[in-house]
């Protein structure tokens, strides 16, 4: 296949209302094609300690992918012109069994791996990131750099007797040296949280936690100028939609007030410097809590700057 058989369907010949829903109306694709980057859906929520619904997520976000576009205006570049992207469908989830599902998504990432592919994954809920990591580590027999947005630490311990869950996928990253705590850069976090306890797992590893209240204490493009960068080794960029503040992202599972804007995000994104990003994911979109979709389409912006991050 060609690279112009991976780009966008064209909205000028199809409205944006019309036609197959796949992601950004790029081709389906076989898992073996001739393709850069996959993307697919991880239609599993069976790790929400809150409101479900996140399984939705993929196919609402599939829907609004409609209204993307090729061209990267504050990168200056055309991202499916430099990338062969397809949709490749949904990885496959057991809705009642977090180990079976846990199973599946890493042998699926793995096939892709196995290809050189690089991916992103649509959620889902959280809990979808740690056998994608087990993947990546399995591939690449090294240490992962770790971008990870998010309301939350996700180093929560054992919930109702259950180890694994949407808010303890980075504890058991970490413990199974997936990533490095030094390694792991967290962007959005904040409060509450259940006990100051919670904070000596990330304490003792030595995360890098950029709070809402260290991002706001200087205006936005003041702290972009200051991010890491990660030109060393392989990167994997988690991105939690309850990052950003419910009133610009109420679509979510565990919405906390004081987030991100939607217009932080993107500046966050665009400055950031990844010499290898491997692959991403996208989780905890709700659809169910988003009436006027505009979660969703913030989720689909993200997409478009991850992709643009691989290019």
């Amino acid at each position: 296949m060609s690279k112009k058989a991976f780009y966008p369907l064209s909205g000028r010949e199809f409205p944006r209302f019309s036609s197959h829903k796949t992601f950004f109306r790029l081709p389906i694709a076989k898992l073996d094609d001739a393709y850069d980057v996959a993307v697919f859906g991880t239609p599993f929520d069976g790790g929400t300690s809150y409101r479900p619904g996140s399984r939705f997520g993929p196919s609402k976000i599939r829907e609004m992918s409609s209204l993307g576009r090729s061209y990267n205006w504050g990168r200056e570049l055309d991202i499916f012109d430099k990338l062969k992207v397809a949709d490749i469908g949904d990885c496959p989830v057991v809705p009642i069994s977090i180990d079976k599902s846990y199973e599946n998504i890493q042998n699926f990432a793995a096939k892709l791996l196995k290809q050189n592919k690089k991916f992103i994954s649509v959620g889902g809920d959280h809990s979808t990131t740690l056998p994608l990591l087990r993947a990546l580590k399995d591939k690449y027999k090294k240490n992962i750099n770790l971008i990870h947005f998010d309301a939350h630490l996700d180093t929560y311990p054992a919930a109702w007797g259950c180890e694994y869950h949407h808010g303890s996928f980075l504890r058991h990253a970490i413990e199974e040296r997936l990533v490095q705590g030094d390694h792991v850069f967290q962007f959005g976090i904040r409060g509450p949280l259940a006990s100051k306890e919670d904070l000596d797992f990330i304490k003792k590893n030595k995360v890098n936690v950029f709070t809402i209240d260290k991002i706001r204490s200087s205006d936005i493009l003041s702290f972009c100028k200051k991010l890491p960068t990660f030109s060393e080794g392989i990167t994997y960029l988690s991105f939690d939609i309850d990052c950003v503040d419910p009133a610009y992202a109420p679509g979510t599972g565990t919405p906390v007030p004081g987030g991100l804007t939607s217009y932080e995000v993107q500046k966050i994104l665009r400055s950031l410097k990844i010499k290898n990003l491997v692959a991403a994911d996208l989780v905890e979109v709700c659809p169910a809590y988003d009436p006027t979709e505009i979660t969703s389409l913030l989720a689909v912006d993200v997409m478009f700057e991850m992709l643009a991050l691989m290019t």
